[in-house]
């Protein structure tokens, strides 16, 4: 398995819109590229870190040679809106070693739902 971790700073008051598109974007990008779904995240600082799983590295780097492109111009454009700051470049790129998550363990969601 492979892991990409990505940052957004988001405008003050397009939160709700940002993880709107991020849900839908993911679910899009799942569907057309193979991840296997992502998780967001916020940190001590308010930014949105996005940590995402592949299948392998070869899959997560087409996806990315493809900028992730999705057929959903509304989606990508409340993103894009929402976005104040990122980088052009994944935070972190990673190759899972170990994995103890319990991927089966019931967890508290957001009642918008989850992306995995």
């Amino acid at each position: 398995m492979f892991v990409a971790a990505y940052w957004w700073k988001v405008h003050p008051g397009k939160e709700e819109q940002f993880r709107a598109a991020w849900r839908r974007g993911t679910r899009l990008i799942r569907e057309k590229y193979g991840s296997l779904g992502s998780r967001l995240h916020r940190d001590q600082n308010g930014r949105f870190i996005g940590v995402a799983e592949w299948p392998d590295e070869a899959t997560w780097q087409k996806a990315f040679d493809a900028k992730m492109n999705y057929d959903d111009p509304e989606t990508r454009q409340a993103f894009v809106d929402a976005v104040a700051d990122t980088a052009d470049e994944p935070l972190l790129l990673m190759h899972v070693t170990d994995d103890l998550l319990d991927h089966s363990a019931p967890a508290a969601h957001s009642a918008a739902g989850t992306t995995r």
